[in-house]
């Protein structure tokens, strides 16, 4: 089973991967690991400051592939990253499809603006974040609403995080596309 977690920055894409590992034992991929190892490596004249779409445009071939290579080799892992586009289905034929399962994980305008400070707190919980600068409430809340906006726009699963902050995704109970 393949499990794709995307959504912005700091929704607990990364967090989310870490508690899947330890309760189901299935390894994860952060694709901004792979985005640092081919940057560090020169593989690419992209740099962290490259836009998304840049990112994603060069990343998601590389992931897509590896993901393929997964499934055939009928194993299971969980990749996540901000760097999964919202038409992620059109790169899988339907055989393929029948072992992904996609999460996107937003965040409400309310809870951002009631809970901005835990957002920050938590930032680092799996990674060490060394510059977290960037992230203002204004960043946050339009992020969110553009991943919100896309993920209803592609009628792609999509997780509202709203009130409480509690994701647990039961991969047991889940059926296959």
């Amino acid at each position: 089973m393949i499990i794709l977690i995307t959504g912005a920055s700091h929704t607990g894409k990364t967090a989310l991967a870490q508690k899947l590992l330890e309760k189901y034992k299935y390894p994860y991929l952060s694709i901004d690991h792979l985005k640092m190892g081919l940057i560090r490596s020169k593989n690419t004249e992209l740099n962290p400051m490259s836009s998304d779409d840049d990112l994603t445009k060069y990343l998601w071939p590389i992931v897509c592939e590896m993901v393929k290579t997964v499934i055939e080799n009928n194993q299971n892992l969980i990749v996540e990253g901000c760097y999964i586009p919202f038409d992620w289905q059109k790169y899988f034929k339907k055989d393929y499809l029948a072992h992904i399962k996609y999460y996107c994980l937003v965040m409400s305008e309310e809870y951002i603006k009631n809970n901005f400070i835990d957002i920050k707190t938590y930032a680092s919980v799996v990674e060490n974040r060394k510059d977290d600068e960037y992230c203002t409430m204004e960043s946050v809340l339009l992020d969110n609403a553009h991943f919100l906006k896309l993920a209803k726009k592609h009628k792609v699963n999509y997780i509202l995080i709203d009130g409480k902050y509690n994701i647990d995704i039961d991969l047991k109970k889940q059926s296959f596309n």
